[in-house]
């Protein structure tokens, strides 16, 4: 299986838990199934979650953790049991906190965890539903279902995706290894074979996926994939920012970003398609100049043409 961030597996986690406590040893392969795990990584969770737990940290403030027979028990510690005192600030923290955690795939959205959030919310006068927007992006429900189940049963897929970078759509096989969520946007990291490399996907940009009867077996080490990884042989270009336009250096992977005692931005990108930087530029408008192309001199006048692209349809 593919190596999830620490983030990524605290989430899975607190999902994983509360659902197994609430059903009184459910199989392993039911849990398995219903967090698109591996039996060993299962056992690694576990292994990491019996030493948790609150102060002092004596084997009974533990979670208690059993797997007999192929099934699994979770017991919490009486300390959960206890009453909590919360300020307002901690209990509208919690009841986003735990709004998040019913998005991650697989969580129950009847379970204890929804009920208890519910209670929070309605002791606090508010309606979870309406006051905490929980926004992983506008991914189809049904290919993001169709990429988790194919993930899970380790099927092919072949998917209509739309490039962004390039402005245009491509039909593809990918293998897909892992579905997650992050930063509000639904991604998708797998093994393309129309590139024959291993590459990743914004989910939202699938327009259609069918789950294909070819199998395939996931990596034992799989490296983490950046939201854009850049090659050697891409240009780079220096872009000089207004301090109104500083945003770009937050948003964008930049290799390099320089001050100047003006208040403006000099950052470097790497471009892996025109169209992109075209689109960028034009979102900028007179807040950036290009400064330096390294690789590709017709990027130095991609804005102005773009621009009179756009203004020849009106």
């Amino acid at each position: 299986m593919s190596r999830l961030t620490a983030s990524d597996r605290l989430k899975r986690l607190l999902a994983l838990l509360p659902w197994v406590a609430a059903r009184e040893g459910p199989t392993v392969e039911e849990v398995c199934a219903r967090f698109a795990l591996e039996t060993q990584d299962l056992l690694s969770d576990i292994a990491l979650v019996s030493m948790v737990g609150i102060p002092p940290y004596s084997p009974g403030d533990l979670f208690d953790i059993v797997v007999e027979g192929g099934r699994v028990w979770v017991h919490m510690s009486p300390s959960f049991d206890r009453a909590l005192r919360l300020t307002p600030e901690e209990a509208l923290g919690l009841v986003a906190a735990g709004a998040s955690l019913l998005a991650v795939p697989g969580a129950d959205p009847d379970g204890p965890l929804a009920r208890g959030i519910a209670k929070v919310a309605a002791t606090l006068g508010v309606d979870a539903d309406t006051t905490i927007d929980v926004d992983l992006g506008y991914a189809s429900a049904t290919v993001l279902r169709t990429l988790q189940q194919a993930g899970a049963s380790r099927h092919r897929v072949r998917m209509d995706y739309y490039v962004h970078g390039r402005d245009e759509r491509t039909t593809r096989e990918v293998d897909p290894y892992r579905v997650y969520a992050d930063h509000g946007q639904w991604y998708l990291v797998g093994y393309d074979h129309l590139r024959d490399e291993e590459r990743l996907f914004r989910v939202d940009r699938v327009v259609d996926v069918d789950e294909l009867d070819v199998t395939f077996e996931p990596p034992e080490e799989q490296r983490t994939l950046g939201l854009f990884e850049a090659r050697a042989d891409d240009p780079r270009v220096v872009l000089e920012l207004e301090p109104e336009a500083a945003w770009v250096a937050e948003v964008y992977p930049v290799e390099a970003v320089h001050t100047r005692g003006d208040g403006r931005l000099h950052v470097t990108l790497a471009i892996s398609a025109k169209p992109w930087l075209e689109r960028l530029l034009l979102r900028l408008g007179p807040r950036a100049r290009v400064v330096e192309v390294t690789g590709d001199k017709k990027l130095e006048k991609c804005a102005r043409e773009a621009a009179q692209r756009v203004l020849a349809r009106y």
